[in-house]
């Protein structure tokens, strides 16, 4: 398998990944961007904001996720706080993610 192919493929995956991140860390409280971007480099994520913002957006308009405008310091930051819709869509990621990882841990 060619290195780019490989990498195409697991941009894919790692996209699913990441939008179980967003959902989970949405759910605790309201995200935005760069503190995203900041929390998915801890767990290996290299993810640039012009990368999540898309996702973001395409997350809002299935919605999985409601933007807030806020006022902070002068600037408008956009908060992303989970639905219900989305929180149905995190059980199930969950419950797959869980069934996966105990068929292919070994």
């Amino acid at each position: 398998m060619g290195c780019s192919l490989e990498k195409k493929i697991l941009r894919k995956l790692f996209l699913g990944f990441i939008q179980i991140h967003i959902l989970h860390h949405a759910k605790e409280h309201p995200i935005y961007g760069v503190w995203m971007v900041e929390e998915l480099k801890e767990h290996g994520y290299d993810i640039s904001s012009g990368t999540l913002y898309p996702i973001l957006h395409s997350m809002e308009s299935d919605g999985l996720l409601t933007k807030e405008e806020r006022n902070v310091e002068g600037k408008i930051r956009k908060y992303y706080s989970i639905t219900s819709n989305g929180e149905q869509v995190l059980d199930e990621a969950r419950n797959k993610a869980y069934e996966l990882f105990k068929e292919i841990k070994d």
